[in-house]
């Protein structure tokens, strides 16, 4: 977790979980750039509750479910993709190329549930989010990165962010 750029938050529900990742969402909309989002935490620790928000502020409609089983879901939204991984089952790094991976995350818009896996396999342009469990439904968060400013990572987390 050694990146230029971090950024502490903190979210105490659910709810606060998928607001942020909306907030996130709309972000990555709004500046059209590609980006990798590296989710990172233990079982439980929300992945698949901010991948959901992610996907609703980038303006998906549809149900929102981790890829668990299908390795990767695609969502179509205003003529771009939005590609969500779920990692877990994979285990080695040939197994990325055979889905495609490299196609999905670099020049576009991705969230890689259980990044750590494969986080040397990420492009530069990635934006890594660690969360922990605080208690039943806090969470700390941390943002970081090389590609993105501080800035960048305070505006993300809008009222999320504690400390900085």
């Amino acid at each position: 977790m050694n990146h230029k750029a971090q950024v502490q938050l903190e979210t105490y529900t659910v709810e606060d979980t998928q607001q942020f990742g909306q907030l996130l969402g709309k972000w990555v909309k709004q500046s059209g750039d590609p980006l990798c989002i590296a989710l990172i935490g233990d079982l439980g620790t929300g992945k698949t509750h901010l991948s959901q928000g992610i996907a609703k502020g980038f303006g998906v409609t549809e149900e929102i479910t981790s890829p668990t089983f299908a390795i990767m879901n695609t969502y179509d939204v205003d003529r771009t993709h939005l590609y969500h991984f779920d990692v877990y089952r994979l285990d080695d790094i040939s197994e990325l190329e055979n889905i495609g991976f490299y196609e999905y995350t670099e020049d576009c818009v991705s969230i890689v549930e259980w990044a750590d896996k494969f986080s040397d396999e990420l492009p530069d342009e990635t934006l890594w989010i660690y969360l922990t469990r605080i208690d039943d439904t806090s969470r700390s968060i941390t943002l970081s990165s090389d590609y993105l400013t501080k800035d960048d990572l305070v505006d993300i987390g809008g009222p999320y962010v504690v400390g900085n």
